[in-house]
């Protein structure tokens, strides 16, 4: 009998995503169940409203969304749960706290600063920054986390800290470096936004492409207001989960 029923809402893909998830919801489809055939699928679900294609875009949807996971040769299977890391943000150092890996820097001198970079930095679009790749990786060498980094070259040019994978200060957190330049960071501010994977972001980052994640806007920013680096962060939700810890005061508010 079909779990999918005609005056359900939505397109016969969604239609079948959501049975799949209220299956597996109720343990009728445990973690490491073998789905059917997507013709079995179709012919279950559907009642001929839709077809093979839309359980496969269904599919790959929830594969993207780590429900599901795919194995070459063998079928579609219910995930297991799997240990994600816990990202306290926020992040100033070069691993994140408690994470037991490595990390690796490429950085590339007189890069022009696109539009949305010169914004946040409050320079020229196409003024020279040395843009930075750093990618953090576990114990074996599997990428987890990624994050691109622009730093006006107006502002480090000619001192030693100019790259920040090189040089007497390298491997220092932004505002150490920055120090060294006489640029003393007051702040950093955050913005967050959702999105989805691409392929070359999720080669990056070993998750699956058209899986969920953060980008992580940060800009750290000096007592006069001057930002001096930003980054874009990239999260990937297979990997981590983000946690924010924000103080307190528990005194008297002031009059």
């Amino acid at each position: 009998m079909s779990d999918v029923h005609a005056d359900d809402q939505g397109y016969p893909h969604e239609r079948v995503a959501r049975a799949i998830r209220e299956r597996i919801a109720s343990g009728t489809w445990p973690p490491g169940h073998r789905l059917p055939s997507r013709q079995a699928l179709a012919r279950e679900l559907l009642d001929g409203d839709g077809g093979e294609n839309a359980v496969r875009r269904a599919q790959e949807t929830l594969i993207g969304q780590g429900v599901l996971e795919a194995r070459t040769g063998s079928g579609t299977y219910v995930s297991r749960p799997r240990h994600r890391r816990v990202l306290r943000a926020p992040w100033y150092g070069l691993l994140p706290e408690g994470v037991d890996g490595t990390w690796t820097t490429l950085s590339t001198p007189q890069a022009p600063a696109p539009e949305p970079v010169a914004g946040r930095l409050g320079i020229a679009e196409g003024a020279l920054c040395v843009r930075t790749e750093y990618t953090v990786h576990v114990e074996g060498g599997s990428p987890l986390l990624a994050v691109t980094s622009w730093e006006p070259m107006a502002l480090t040019g000619t001192s030693p800290v100019v790259l920040p994978g090189h040089g007497p200060y390298a491997h220092r957190t932004v505002a150490e470096r920055m120090a060294q330049a006489g640029l003393h960071v007051t702040a950093v501010t955050e913005t967050l936004t959702p999105v989805v994977l691409d392929r070359m972001q999720a080669q990056r980052v070993s998750a699956p492409a058209g899986s969920a994640a953060t980008v992580i806007a940060r800009t750290h920013v000096t007592g006069d207001g001057r930002a001096v680096e930003t980054a874009d962060i990239l999260v990937p939700a297979h990997h981590w989960e983000l946690s924010y810890h924000h103080p307190v005061s528990s005194g008297p508010p002031e009059s």
